[in-house]
């Protein structure tokens, strides 16, 4: 079974204009990625946000479904929610899945536009199977900051539609992602 983590970064990712912001962690996210992430057994799921309001935000969501009125009225809802983990920064995401699992993990960036070095889904469904933890990096907003991607060890190739439309919100990606890379085939 792969050792793929998640992160939902809402910062740094990029704006229309190309500038570094903090986005908002929005409800439907949280929800069908943390369904996606247990659907696919996925060990974690990293909600990343500096901002305090937001973390807080995330954390009254989280506790609705886990130890709230949630937690009876949607039993399965509470096993994907208890997933979630939510870190300040990469930096603190990339630590805790480095402390699980005893050695940092190969971190893998996401982005709707195409990078030359993209490495393809069959590739790194191959790499998953190696005994090595991995992080898969979701951006909000208008996707990861470049920084982001230039220091990730692989970018994954974009999900590509039947035409030249591609702006699939990140739970919608999210989910086709993990079906390729882990989704039963045959």
């Amino acid at each position: 079974m792969a050792r793929l983590y998640i992160a939902l970064l809402h910062h740094p990712v990029i704006n229309r204009r190309g500038e570094v912001i903090a986005a908002a962690v929005t409800n439907l996210d949280l929800h069908d990625i943390a369904r996606a992430a247990r659907t696919f057994g996925v060990r974690g799921f990293f909600v990343v946000t500096p901002l305090e309001d937001q973390r807080g935000f995330a954390q009254r969501i989280i506790d609705h479904w886990i130890t709230g009125p949630g937690a009876d009225h949607i039993p399965d809802r509470r096993q994907a929610m208890q997933l979630i983990r939510i870190t300040e920064s990469l930096a603190e995401a990339v630590a805790a899945v480095t402390t699980a699992e005893g050695q940092p993990p190969v971190t893998v960036a996401t982005a709707a536009r195409g990078y030359p070095q993209a490495i393809d889904y069959p590739s790194l469904r191959g790499v998953l199977a190696a005994d090595r933890p991995h992080l898969l990096l979701l951006g909000t907003a208008w996707g990861l900051a470049p920084d982001v991607i230039a220091a990730a060890d692989h970018v994954l190739a974009p999900v590509a539609g039947a035409g030249g439309y591609n702006h699939l919100s990140v739970r919608s990606a999210a989910a086709i992602i993990l079906d390729r890379l882990l989704g039963q085939r045959g």
